[in-house]
């Protein structure tokens, strides 16, 4: 080998290693103000007594959950945080509670990242900034070089990975205003892992913070990846909150006996304990390939006619405030919106807020 190229590899590792640590390279600065987000609150969370902040179910829920729900829990799919602010760069520290930063089918924004929205002239949402997990503890600038001016931002938690700890930083002389979570009820999204957020590439593209930001509503994202199974268990859960509406979305976890089994019992139990809620029950969406595997149509086919038996017979007793949503058209007709023919991708997270959108609007206007 060569002197120059010996030195060209050096150079090379030497810059991938400096790149890989952003965190120690910033860690000097002196002049910046942090603010831990537990002085002022995370929105999109259901209850307050948890075991760790930033989980999803109540410390009381070990044990009585499945250990899979309970796992998915620490999870921090749904967050969020806002404050107001003029800086020009705006910092974040964090400590994530898993070093499995990413996953075969879903990248390292989406798994651990932190995302950035900002509030623009119009009072629209749009999309700011997002953090490149490289490590289980990060310091990095989420944003840099804004445009000058005072706004609202908005920080999404990650979707699969628990966090332990959160710190927006601002320079010093900067103003920065926390913004309390919203006092109004949420929107409760019940589900599997296309709830809990997978494929999405960011947070913020996940099917309830593109709704939240729709609506202009908080919600709160109780998707567990592979276990939305309509449990009591669980059920029971859900029936100590009181949200503005429950959507459920579990059939991607369950078949035709269990949907027999559990879908009318979970509604019968929501209703006994908010009898004017409006629940929303959701069919499963078809596979992007179904169309060349049979036996995934049969099993959307049977799937879809048992939660139309639940919703039948649930009509039949009398429960009002009950609506339905029709899953075939959630990813669309061209193939196009699923990472693996199941999970969406981008592409699929805005179809499913599409369809949900229309549905949610009816049933918040009505009730």
């Amino acid at each position: 080998m060569t002197t120059s190229r010996r030195h060209f590899l050096k150079l090379v590792a030497g810059s991938a290693a400096w790149a890989a640590l952003p965190h120690i390279a910033r860690a000097q600065r002196a002049d910046l103000t942090w603010h831990d987000v537990r002085d002022w609150g995370i929105e999109g969370k259901g209850w307050s007594d948890t075991k760790r902040y930033f989980d999803r179910l109540p410390g009381k829920a070990e044990g009585v959950v499945r250990m899979p729900v309970w796992n998915l829990s620490r999870h921090a799919a749904g967050m969020t945080v806002r404050f107001v602010t003029d800086a020009t760069a705006i910092h974040v520290r964090y400590s994530l509670l898993s070093d499995n930063l990413a996953m075969p089918h879903m990248p390292a924004t989406g798994v651990s990242g932190l995302d950035l929205y900002a509030t623009d002239d119009q009072g629209v949402e749009r999309w700011a900034g997002v953090v490149l997990p490289n490590a289980q503890t990060i310091e990095t600038t989420i944003a840099k070089d804004l445009r000058i001016g005072t706004r609202r931002y908005t920080i999404y938690l990650p979707l699969y990975n628990g966090v332990e700890s959160l710190e927006i930083g601002t320079e010093e002389g900067t103003v920065f205003e926390p913004v309390a979570p919203r006092a109004e009820r949420p929107i409760l999204f019940y589900g599997t892992s296309i709830m809990h957020g997978a494929c999405a590439s960011r947070p913020g593209m996940a099917i309830p913070a593109i709704l939240g930001r729709r609506l202009n509503r908080p919600t709160v994202n109780l998707g567990f990846s592979g276990n939305g199974r309509m449990e009591p268990e669980v059920g029971a859960l859900l029936a100590e909150l009181d949200p503005r509406a429950f959507a459920i979305d579990c059939l991607p976890n369950m078949d035709e006996a269990m949907i027999d089994e559990r879908a009318a019992p979970l509604v019968r139990q929501l209703r006994r304990a908010r009898p004017n809620t409006p629940i929303l029950l959701v069919e499963d969406r078809s596979f992007t390939n179904t169309r060349f595997l049979p036996f995934r149509e049969e099993r959307h086919r049977t799937n879809r006619a048992a939660l139309r038996r639940a919703f039948r017979q649930l009509q039949d007793e009398g429960i009002d405030h009950l609506f339905y949503l029709d899953g075939e058209q959630l990813l669309g007709d061209d193939g196009e919106a699923a990472t693996d023919g199941s999970h969406p991708n981008d592409l699929g997270m805005v179809r499913y807020a599409d369809a949900y959108e229309p549905a949610l609007r009816a049933l918040l206007q009505q009730y």
